[in-house]
């Protein structure tokens, strides 16, 4: 674990669309930059709202794997909706990525999304530093200390 913060880039997940880092890493924690519905070169996945939603999930992953961490170390997630309607739909896809241990989240919608996208997820993770155990939990699933 270093305090010294190291960025992450992966050609695994949608390169960013700006000046910024996938995720950068600090301290046994992962900062995952927002992700949208796009392929590894960038270009924007369309189609309903769930499959937008995988698709972030898709480069999500890519980038907390990168970084040394999965999705059952994430704890905090913030999703950006282009309308709030879609959140009954998002929230189906999200929960699939989420089974067991749930993070903290907000939900915001936000009146536009880069590269006109309909949902963005950002999220906060802890590094994976102990094989074989996830967030307050051992590989059998039996509750630990940590």
């Amino acid at each position: 674990m270093s305090s010294i913060p190291k960025p992450i880039r992966t050609h695994d997940a949608s390169p960013p669309a700006g000046p910024y880092s996938q995720a950068v890493k600090a301290n046994g924690l992962v900062f995952v930059s927002g992700q949208i519905p796009a392929d590894k070169n960038g270009d924007v996945i369309t189609g309903s709202i769930e499959e937008c939603t995988e698709a972030v999930f898709k480069n999500l992953e890519a980038v907390l794997h990168a970084a040394g961490s999965s999705p059952n170390r994430v704890l905090k997630t913030t999703v950006f909706l282009a309308d709030m309607n879609d959140f009954a739909a998002m929230n189906s896809v999200y929960e699939k990525h989420f089974e067991g241990f749930k993070p903290a989240r907000s939900c915001v919608a936000v009146k536009t999304l880069p590269k006109g996208v309909q949902v963005e997820i950002e999220c906060i993770a802890l590094e994976d530093s102990l094989p074989g155990k996830v967030l307050g939990r051992a590989a059998s699933d039996e509750a630990v200390e940590e």
